[in-house]
Order: C-alpha cells, then structure tokens, then sequence
C-alpha cells in the first residue's frame, strides 16, 4: 500500500464515521440515543482508568472481528496515553483469545497504528 492510499483510509474513516454518528442520532431514537450515551459513558474514568478500557475495547474489538472498531479504539488509545508496545500486548490477548482468525484484523490493526505513527498520534519513548 503507498503512504498517500494509507493516510486517505484512515481519514475517510474519520470523516465517514462522524457523517453516520450525525445521521444515526438524527433520527431521534430514544433507545438509540441511550445507547450511544451509555458507550460513551462507559469508558470515562472509573473504578479502571480511561486508558485500560480503551485497550479492552480494542481486545474485544479485534476478538468480535471489526475492523473500524480497531480504527477507532486504537485513536482512542493513543489519546487516553497508551504507548505502542501496550498496545501490541493488548493485541496479543485478542489473538490469544480470538484464536488465528484474529490474524486478518491485526494486520489491519498493525496497519492503522503506523499510519498513526506517522500521524504523531503516539507519544516518543
């Protein structure tokens, strides 16, 4: 894949995601609504820090085979501090749990983490 190709991916998916976010809670559904709400909810801070349940977000989302929950957890892990090799731990729990079809999705996920890179998204070690 060349650079340009993999930057326009992960910005497509950004772009994309916030366009049918507005779309979906445009219709006004309670129930849906409430949904979101509680996602977003869920990985505030807590009894576990913001940081580890994004990592278990990417480890179930990885496990459950989607690749723009992997997109969007790993943007979230850079954000809440996770460096890269926790990030690949993370990942190795989902292959471990997951099982080799979980190998597709993280080549996707190694993917996107170096076009994050390129991005700066990660903190220098």
């Amino acid at each position: 894949m060349s650079n340009s190709f993999d930057k326009n991916r992960l910005e497509l998916f950004r772009e994309k995601r916030a366009e049918q976010n507005e779309k979906v809670l445009g219709l006004g559904h309670l129930g849906i609504k409430r949904f979101f709400n509680m996602d977003s909810n869920t990985y505030r801070e807590g009894a576990l820090d913001s940081k580890t349940k994004e990592l278990l977000g990417l480890v179930a989302s990885a496990v459950l085979r989607c690749n723009d929950c992997i997109d969007y957890h790993l943007e979230q892990c850079a954000k809440t501090g996770s460096n890269k090799e926790e990030i690949i731990d993370a990942l190795n729990v989902s292959l471990t749990v997951g099982g080799s079809i979980v190998i597709p999705h993280l080549r996707h996920a190694v993917d996107t983490i170096e076009m994050l890179e390129k991005e700066g998204a990660f903190d220098p070690q």
